[in-house]
């Protein structure tokens, strides 16, 4: 198998690079997928595979059925649009929509599906069951994503998927590296807005109002103390306020400070707390200056959990496999990923592939959503593979897990 594994992979990887630099010279915003999508399409009506379009906005749908009949159902995820970035990686093949840039590495997931969709289908005879192929939009669209109207359109279904796989290109990790773990691998992605409103008056006569730049900071100040004593050390959360405006001279004392930010966390049971603690600590201090304050806390992405039995089919699959080097990642991202709403829906294990060249210096390397993110192409045949691996553990685990 190792060596016939090889050989598919080695044939395919040209077509992968290929549809990989056409997709990033074409980037697509959330929900403009049009062209991606239909590159898609061809490219799995090209192989005779089975595929449905236009699943939850542009997300494709493709079916691998397996000749040795029905059996269990493995699907495989890859999201597809872009960030509205301008380029300035100096690749030959770089965007020419302007503004807009494959900076988180969804042009490279999409090709690699494509890959595993090109190998699988040259190996149907092999294995019973059915290997789902999830190409999604709208990754990027927090806190909606595109996961969610996929699953509503019957994504997951007909045939119901009994457990899905996804992977991320991690520049945290060197080429040749894949890190997976069991439980929370990435952090729930919530958005906060507070709004801080005083009593403006003369800047010599502070007394005369209620001051919303002086209430906001100790707001401010005071919402560290929600992560440093109401979560337990065990667990983990972020809260980052990365906007705040306020104020219209320099003379008079500020009657509204609106602030923005983000709260991040592992666990569903945090994730729940924090509207309600930020609206006690933001009234509270408010009410203390003789302000008020209004908070609106919009829930994104869930946190991204993978299942344990899914996670250790995969793993041993990738062990088996050889190939690339499985790590054991310590420490879950904070960052946010849709794929956790599929993860919430069936048995699912997320992949960190790792996409930093050898030579290059882990603190300099460019990092995603950065205007410089590119790759390593090299990658790609570990993806491709981790991808088919995955799949046929999954469809051929006969304890049903």
């Amino acid at each position: 198998m190792n060596t016939r594994m090889k050989q598919l992979l080695d044939d395919v990887m040209p077509k992968v690079v290929e549809m990989r630099r056409d997709i990033h010279r074409h980037p697509e915003l959330s929900g403009e997928e049009e062209r991606t999508a239909s590159r898609v399409a061809d490219a799995l009506s090209s192989l005779g595979v089975e595929f449905r379009d236009g699943v939850g906005g542009n997300g494709v749908v493709g079916l691998i059925r397996g000749a040795r009949g029905a059996g269990r159902v493995c699907a495989l995820r890859a999201d597809m649009d872009a960030l509205p970035m301008p380029e300035q990686t100096g690749l030959p093949f770089s965007s020419e929509n302007d503004g807009v840039m494959h900076a988180c590495g969804h042009d490279a997931h999409t090709a690699m599906l494509l890959g595993a969709a090109m190998v699988l289908a040259r190996m149907k005879d092999d294995f019973a069951g059915s290997v789902k192929l999830v190409f999604q939009p709208a990754e990027e669209a927090n806190p909606t994503g595109g996961a969610p109207a996929m699953i509503g359109a019957g994504a997951l279904e007909d045939p119901h998927v009994d457990a899905m796989v996804g992977l991320h290109v991690w520049p945290s990790l060197a080429t040749g590296e894949i890190g997976i773990r069991p439980g929370a691998m990435m952090g729930a992605s919530d958005r906060v807005f507070v709004t801080i409103r005083g009593r403006s008056s003369h800047g010599s006569e502070p007394d005369r109002g209620v001051d919303a730049i002086a209430t906001a900071g100790q707001v401010l100040s005071a919402f560290q103390t929600i992560v440093s004593r109401n979560v337990s050390p065990l667990d983990a959360a972020v809260l980052s306020i990365g906007t705040i405006r306020g104020g219209c001279r320099y003379n008079v004392i500020a009657d509204e400070v609106v602030m923005e930010g983000t709260v991040r966390t592992l666990s569903p049971k945090v994730q729940d707390m924090m509207p309600e603690r930020i609206l006690q600590v933001a009234q509270g201090i408010a009410g203390s200056f003789g302000a008020t304050a209004e908070v609106r806390y919009v829930k994104g992405y869930p946190p991204l959990l993978n299942d344990p039995a899914v996670t250790a089919t995969v793993r041993g699959a990738l062990l088996e496999g050889g190939g690339a080097r499985v790590l054991d990642v310590e420490h879950p991202a904070m960052g946010g990923e849709d794929f956790s709403f599929f993860a919430r829906v069936v048995p699912s294990a997320f992949l960190w592939l790792g996409c930093r060249p050898a030579d290059a210096d882990p603190a300099t390397f460019a990092p995603v959503h950065n205007n410089c993110f590119a790759p390593d192409e090299a990658c790609f045949p570990y993806g491709v593979e981790a991808l088919v691996r995955s799949a046929l553990a999954i469809v051929n685990d006969e304890t049903g897990r």
